[in-house]
């Protein structure tokens, strides 16, 4: 015999309710269709489902059995209706994200953390690479969207570019550097140091060469290269080396006190942090607030940051 589910969140809500009226309000149903569906399901079952003339009603053994089935139904569809509404409304999903390795763990995990934070519902699957790799994982949908530094003119015509923040490079050190110490920097104390790179493979790799070149350095000597962000910044902090660092991924180190960015000007790439995605394919709803929360996240910490170079260039 197939018994309808609904008529059992029915039974379930009378019998937890006390009463027909109460039990039909909690359904938003009708008293009379209520009444017309229990006295229908008692005889396709064959058996009462309530006491006969007890009030308040009472229900039988049997009925009392099929009617905590029926609230673990209820409870069940509350559940799938709330889960439902959240990945609607971009609360809850599942998401697979990939970035270049200095942005995602210097200024993106941390807002992934947040977002995660705030909705409660949302999983990554995280991975890295650059340019090529990531374009190949977008296109052959491996991952849902990519984050990474680039220019706008270079982005793939089959492909949708949406930009965070501003390509901006400073030369970072350890706090406590001999040059931190000092008024205006020369170039001849900045040869004096050698310098730490990042994976030769990786645009910061070529930003910092460009650096180097537009300070009027010829050195290149890099006494570490090709760590991840947590291996070059412990490598800084021990040492007296130099490194070329996204300023935004300076500005967020700070907090932990042990790198900081140096006063002197080099040159910026032409390009932004940014969120690339499969053109004309909607992404699903958490990723469209993932993308949304962290274009204002971004957009908060450029202000932070331009407030803070405000501050500097008036201190004496």
């Amino acid at each position: 015999m197939k018994i309808d589910s609904e008529h059992l969140e029915i039974l379930a809500m009378i019998v937890e309710k006390g009463g027909l009226t109460e039990g039909a309000e909690a359904m938003g149903k009708s008293q009379p269709s209520v009444s017309r569906t229990i006295s229908n399901f008692e005889k396709r079952l064959g058996m009462p489902l309530f006491e006969p003339g007890r009030r308040p009603l009472t229900p039988t053994e049997f009925g009392r059995s099929l009617a905590e089935i029926g609230g673990r139904i209820h409870n069940l569809n509350r559940e799938a209706s709330v889960l439902a509404e959240n990945f609607r409304k971009g609360h809850a999903g599942h998401l697979r994200i990939g970035g270049t390795p200095l942005f995602m763990d210097g200024v993106i995990t941390t807002m992934l953390a947040e977002f995660q934070d705030r909705i409660g519902g949302a999983q990554f699957e995280q991975t890295y690479g650059y340019f090529e790799s990531l374009v190949t994982k977008l296109r052959n949908k491996t991952l849902d969207l990519a984050i990474l530094p680039m220019q706008v003119r270079h982005v793939p015509l089959d492909l949708d570019f949406q930009p965070l923040l501003e390509g901006r490079n400073v030369i970072a050190c350890r706090k406590g550097h001999p040059l931190t110490r000092r008024g205006p920097i020369t170039l001849s104390e900045i040869d004096a140091y050698s310098w730490v790179a990042p994976p030769a493979d990786s645009p910061l790799f070529r930003d910092l060469k460009r650096a180097i070149i537009s300070i009027g350095s010829e050195n290149f000597q890099f006494t570490f290269s090709g760590g991840t962000l947590a291996s070059i910044s412990s490598f800084l902090a021990r040492s007296n080396c130099l490194t070329v660092l996204p300023y935004s991924v300076v500005y967020l180190m700070q907090g932990q006190g042990n790198i900081v960015s140096l006063p002197i000007k080099v040159e910026h790439p032409d390009r932004a942090l940014g969120v690339l995605t499969r053109k004309g394919e909607n992404l699903a709803p958490v990723g469209k607030a993932l993308v949304k929360f962290l274009a204002s996240e971004c957009d908060h910490l450029e202000r932070r940051m331009e407030r803070e170079n405000q501050l500097s260039r008036r201190r004496p």
